[in-house]
Parts: structure tokens; C-alpha cells; sequence
């Protein structure tokens, strides 16, 4: 049996599946909270959306990978998602561009730049230097769960699955290869900002190509690790696609009242 996103794209009625899984977030049980009293689906709906609809394992933890795809022709081996989900698509519109947010580790990040010397003294004037630990650092992540360190994760396979939405209800998907771009083919700097008249280093670690932006590093801020891949370079995405509306009488069929009286049948009726 062949496997979606490992395999071959999803098809019309894959992909149709997984939007009507997530449209259902809508009902309140949605991590975003909107006016009115209803919810949008949040990261953690994605990531559980992903694995009902594909029939794939919701981690549910800090492991490295959020859903585990099994292998249907090894036992005990798995492919691995990282799933992404931010209010980025007008960005992306404007850029072309998808912003992934890869970890904000903080702690990890500067314990792994301490040992090669580097600390918040320094850190400015060794922009590569510290580029090259970041990107080393969420390799290494990604490789600890690898079948090459008796992992139960083929790497070759995995990917990184990315939602952007807007504000305006519109909703894209992407799939993007686990490989990061190497940190020495693009230039680095920390840019310059103008504070009391003067100018200085910024607080961020930008990466940039010649086609822009690729990495930013927020070291004293968060510590999270932002990545912006091209739309162009993604190995698949949707059509941009909206949650399908609910019906007007949902709450009456499918409410919170139906779901106890479903759930608990006997101990309602008491």
C-alpha cells in the first residue's frame, strides 16, 4: 500500500479528508479562540488532523518528529513529520516565502555555543560561526532518531509539513525536504539597528542568499530558529483552500450537550 506525502501527493480526496478534519476544530474545540464564542484549529489540532487523516501516529511529546508515518513493507521503521503551522500567509503571498519556526530552544542553543566558545559577549562577531552550530545542532536532532544511530525514524523520507493561514480564512499547505541549506553558501550578520542616534548591531542573526532572507536567529529574544524556504522549492503544496462553514444547526446535532449524551449514555440518562 502506497503512502501519501512518502509515496506519491495526496490525492483530491487524501487532501479532502484532512480539510474536513480540520474544518471540524471550529465547533470550540479549536486551540484558537475567535469571537463569538467559536475556535480555529490551532498547532496541536494540525498536528493531530495529519495523523487521523492519513492514518499516521500523533507523537503528543517533545519527541524531534511531531507524527510518525509507519513503513508498511519494514516493521519498526517510521518516517517522520515535523509539522509547522503559523499566520504567515500573507507573508508568504508578499515573499514567496513560508516561515517555519524550527525550534526555540533557547537553553539548548546557547549550551551548544558555550562549548565551542561562544557566548553573549562574543556572539556578534562570529556570525557564521554561530550560524553553523544552530543549523549542526537541528541536524544533529534529526539524526539522534535516524536508523544510522539504531533510531526507528528513515530519514531519507522525512519531511517538514507546513500550514500557513490568514486572518481572512485562507489556508495553504507545503511540504518541505528535511534538509536544511548549508550554512557557509549563505551570508550572515546581525543587522544593523539605529538606538540613541547611533548605529549598532541588531539583536536577530540573519541568513540571506541572493534572492533574500533564509534564516533568522533570535538569541536573546525567544531563541527560536526561523526558516523561510522558497514556495518554488517546496516538493508539494495545496491549492489555497478554506474550513468548510459548519451547519447552522451544529450545535443542536453535534454540540456539547450530543457529544455527552454520546459519550456517556447511561450516566446521562441517569
Amino acid at each position: 500500500m502506497s503512502i501519501p506525502f512518502v509515496d506519491h501527493n495526496p490525492t483530491q480526496q487524501e487532501f479532502e479528508r484532512f480539510r474536513l478534519l480540520l474544518s471540524t476544530y471550529q465547533d470550540g474545540s479549536g486551540q484558537q479562540a475567535i469571537k463569538g464564542g467559536n475556535t480555529l484549529p490551532g498547532w496541536r489540532d494540525f498536528e493531530r488532523t495529519v495523523a487521523i487523516a492519513f492514518g499516521w501516529e500523533a507523537q503528543e511529546s517533545k519527541y524531534i518528529f511531531d507524527v510518525l508515518i509507519p513503513d508498511t513493507k519494514r516493521d519498526r521503521v517510521n518516517y517522520g513529520v515535523s509539522c509547522k503551522m503559523r499566520r504567515t500567509l500573507n507573508d508568504t503571498k508578499r515573499t514567496g516565502r513560508v516561515t517555519l519556526e524550527l525550534s526555540n530552544s533557547s537553553g539548548k542553543f546557547w549550551e551548544r555555543l558555550r562549548e565551542k566558545g561562544i557566548n553573549q559577549q562574543n556572539y556578534k562577531v562570529r556570525p557564521l560561526d554561530v550560524a553553523k552550530e544552530l543549523i549542526s545542532q537541528e541536524n544533529e536532532w534529526h539524526a539522534e532518531v535516524g536508523l544510522g544511530n539504531q533510531g526507528r525514524v528513515d530519514l531519507t523520507k522525512s519531511f517538514y509539513l507546513a500550514l500557513s493561514w490568514n486572518r481572512q480564512g485562507e489556508y495553504q499547505l507545503f511540504k518541505f525536504a528535511l534538509a536544511l541549506p548549508i550554512p557557509s553558501d549563505l551570508s550572515w550578520d546581525f543587522p544593523l539597528v539605529v538606538k540613541n542616534g547611533q548605529e549598532q548591531s541588531g539583536r536577530h542573526l540573519r541568513g540571506v542568499d541572493e534572492s533574500g532572507t533564509i534564516f533568522e536567529w533570535y538569541g536573546e529574544s525567544g531563541g527560536q530558529l526561523k526558516y523561510y524556504p522558497l514556495v518554488a522549492n517546496a516538493l508539494w503544496k495545496s491549492e489555497i483552500f478554506y474550513l468548510e462553514p459548519l451547519p447552522l444547526d451544529w450545535e443542536k446535532k453535534h454540540g456539547l450537550l450530543v457529544k455527552a449524551k454520546d459519550y456517556f449514555p447511561k450516566l446521562w440518562a441517569e
